[in-house]
């Protein structure tokens, strides 16, 4: 089994900014606000959590169980 990873590089579809962040293990996280443009962002449909719309890294239950392995199931 691969080592779920725990950083996941945000990028705001708005104005471009991206920073790293450390994603919960517990908790899915439904909104995040850009801390450049203040634009809150929230999961596009069918994702999750804004990690796995807007991250370089899906969240730790889908890395773990897949596309079912996260809250919405």
């Amino acid at each position: 089994m691969t080592a779920v990873i725990l950083e996941s590089t945000l990028t705001c579809p708005e104005c471009g900014h991206a920073k790293t962040e450390t994603m919960p293990t517990d908790a899915c996280q439904w909104f995040y606000e850009c801390e450049q443009c203040h634009a809150v962002l929230k999961p596009k449909p069918g994702d999750c959590c804004v990690y796995c719309s807007y991250g370089t890294v899906p969240c730790p239950p889908i890395q773990e169980r897949g596309k079912g392995g996260c809250c919405s199931s």
